[in-house]
């Protein structure tokens, strides 16, 4: 199973790529797809994507899907 995963703004040079492939066994989730690639639990405030539609941390990923990260956003 593999997952496509993109990052944006300061998580792309947090991370030190775009994108990336992931081998998904194992993994159930957005959160478990961020531990996998940055080895950390995500903050609570990033925003997630899954196929280009928002979506929380918990929601469930499966072969084939694009998982993009986002930092919080903040304005005012």
């Amino acid at each position: 199973m593999t997952i496509n995963v993109r990052f944006f703004a300061s998580l792309r040079e947090r991370i030190g790529h775009a994108t990336l492939s992931v081998e998904a066994d194992g993994i159930a989730s957005a959160r478990d797809v961020w531990k996998a690639v940055s080895g950390e639990s995500p903050d609570e405030e990033m925003l997630v994507a899954i196929n280009k539609e928002y979506a929380g941390l918990d929601r469930a990923v499966a072969d084939g899907d694009e998982v993009a990260f986002f930092p919080p956003v903040t304005g005012g």
